[in-house]
């Protein structure tokens, strides 16, 4: 019988563990690291920014980018 309740307190001490406040997971020196281009979701950058591009061309707009310009293709 007792070891069924310390079984249970322990376990409800380790479920409540995740209500703890969160530490920074990322700490502010470890930032560097994942700034390095190879760190990005798509390999080659480059490809990315075409076709970016293509597609606001195509659409015949632009915004929510930081970008001005029309939807013509120019800048």
């Amino acid at each position: 019988m007792r070891r069924a309740a310390f079984a249970l307190a322990a376990l409800s001490l380790l479920a409540l563990q995740g209500c703890a406040m969160p530490q920074p997971w990322v700490k502010p020196y470890e930032r560097e690291k994942l700034a390095d281009p190879i760190m990005q979701f798509q390999r080659t950058a480059l490809a990315e920014k075409h076709r970016e591009h293509i597609h606001l061309v195509r659409e015949g707009a632009r915004g929510a980018t930081g970008v001005q310009g029309g939807g013509c293709g120019c800048n």
